[in-house]
C-alpha cells in the first residue's frame, strides 16, 4: 500500500487535518470536513491514510507499507 503511516491517533488527526486545511476545508456551510480520513491497523498497531493523488503536496512524500488484512470472516 502507498501512503502515510502515524503511531498514534493524535498523529493521524493532525495529518488529516494538515490535509484538509491544503484543500481549503471545511468549506462554510459545505458538508465536507475533511480531504481523506485514517485507518487503524489493530494486526499491526499503527494508523495509516491511504495516498491519493496529490496528497504529497500537503503530506510530503508517501511510502509503501503492508496492513495485515484479518482472516476472513471478520
Amino acid at each position: 500500500m502507498l501512503g502515510y503511516k502515524y503511531t498514534t491517533e493524535t498523529e493521524a488527526i493532525a495529518a488529516r487535518q494538515t490535509a484538509a486545511t491544503y484543500m481549503g476545508l471545511p468549506v462554510p456551510n459545505g458538508e465536507t470536513l475533511y480531504w481523506v480520513s485514517f485507518q487503524y491497523s489493530e494486526l499491526d498497531g499503527f494508523y495509516y491514510i491511504t495516498y491519493v493523488e496529490d496528497l504529497e503536496k500537503a503530506l510530503g512524500a508517501p511510502i509503501e507499507f503492508q496492513v495485515t488484512e484479518p482472516p476472513f470472516p471478520y
